[in-house]
């Protein structure tokens, strides 16, 4: 067998698209809104093509300025991605999620790659870039799910601190679900390009733990400190 990961000609990745337009048509034929979904595909597929082409510009260029502008780009639009749950507070909580992903992604993006892996040097887009960009993912679905059930818990006239409690709860929700599930329902993305591109499974593994307790971390301390942080701006409205 072949170690080496083969290319997927665009011939053969376009079948890929046959469940997913499945689940379009379902949801057309349901009434449903599928006009979302089918922007949301085709943005998957222009997003992923650019950000193919700009990571092979970033990791030939191994600068460290440029490193830091796709981490700030990363941060801010997760900040404005985590709060799609609240609209009408969006503006005024901007800050709020921005500062919580900065403090429990940054923290855990220094630990991770600084600590654990010891980049060298620090700036390694190859490890950097793609790290940075689970956490902060993770980071911000968190604040997203705390923000949208902070807001309906409130919206039930309970009192802050329960509210923030159950929210927080709801938050970590996903990532608790994973962490049952990883090695007994699902082979991780990480671990599974690992071993598709030759790495040895027991290598592959202590990747995957890094990543499960970074993305554990992330998600609990941004949850966290965006529900602190942003109690002034849920009850004053």
């Amino acid at each position: 067998m072949n170690s080496s990961i083969s290319t997927i000609p665009l011939i053969n990745l376009s079948l890929a698209f046959i469940p997913a337009i499945a689940v379009i048509a379902i949801m057309f034929r349901w009434g449903l809104d599928f006009k979302s979904s089918l922007y949301a595909m085709g943005r998957m597929l222009l997003q992923l093509f650019l950000v193919g082409y700009c990571l092979s510009y970033i990791f030939e260029a191994r600068s460290s300025w440029i490193v830091v502008m796709v981490l700030a780009v990363m941060v801010s639009f997760s900040s404005w991605i985590a709060l799609r749950t609240v609209k009408p507070k969006r503006r005024i909580l901007l800050k709020k999620a921005f500062l919580a992903i900065i403090t429990g992604g940054g923290i855990t993006l220094f630990l991770v790659t600084r600590v654990v892996l010891r980049l060298d040097p620090w700036y390694l887009p190859r490890y950097m870039v793609p790290l940075a960009g689970m956490i902060f993912a993770n980071s911000m679905n968190g604040i997203s799910l705390a923000a949208e059930r902070l807001e309906a818990e409130l919206g039930q006239n309970k009192p802050y601190t329960k509210a923030r409690n159950i929210a927080f709860g709801a938050s970590i929700i996903p990532i608790i679900n994973s962490l049952f599930a990883v090695g007994l329902v699902s082979i991780p993305g990480m671990m599974s390009g690992q071993i598709l591109s030759g790495i040895s499974p027991f290598i592959a593994a202590r990747y995957q733990i890094m990543v499960m307790c970074m993305i554990f971390g992330s998600v609990g301390m941004s949850s966290a400190c965006f529900l602190k942080w942003a109690q002034a701006e849920f009850t004053s409205l």
